[in-house]
């Protein structure tokens, strides 16, 4: 009798014991999963404060890999005209290059570990009013804690001058 009841108590001992570490892994998996930035992004007008004549960002696609960051970035004028784009970026900090509409664009890009941001940073040189010159963007890009929504904050300068803003997107259906 003393035989058999230990064998039950060792039993439920060892039934708690596998739960409780299941339960553990399971919570340490989501709190170590990083924010998932993958999908197509539409801009929400009414949310962000846009600037008039000026290209906005109204799209993203994003395919966030564990070593980089593939987007199709499509772009508006304020006629309506679109510019899309192909661009993929490391995430450890290395400069990638590409053209864009024959203009070169070195970009690099980090993932925060904290709290789930890519921070990219770009240099584009284009042919301007007094020949070549350069549009540096600093862009940090968020998921909200309930996923529905991407926060771009964003500094550009070009010409000595410097715009900043925050843009809200939601995911695509």
């Amino acid at each position: 009798m003393n035989y058999l009841l230990k064998n039950i108590i060792m039993k439920k001992q060892t039934i708690f014991t596998t739960i409780l570490f299941l339960v553990c892994i399971s919570v340490f998996n989501t709190s170590a999963q990083k924010a998932d930035l993958t999908g197509e992004w539409k801009i929400n007008r009414e949310k962000s404060v846009i600037a008039d004549n000026q290209l906005l960002l109204s799209k993203i696609t994003i395919q966030l890999k564990s070593d980089s960051i593939i987007t199709t970035r499509v772009y508006e004028s304020g006629d309506g005209q679109e510019y899309p784009f192909d661009e993929k970026i490391s995430l450890d900090g290395k400069e990638n290059k590409v053209v864009i509409y024959d203009m070169p664009r070195t970009s690099t890009a980090t993932h925060s570990d904290s709290d789930g941001s890519i921070l990219i940073a770009s240099t584009t040189t284009f042919n301007g009013n007094n020949g070549m010159e350069d549009m540096t963007a600093k862009e940090s890009w968020k998921l909200d804690n309930e996923g529905k929504f991407l926060t771009l904050e964003f500094t550009n300068k070009m010409s000595g001058n410097e715009t900043t803003g925050t843009y809200f997107y939601e995911k695509a259906k």
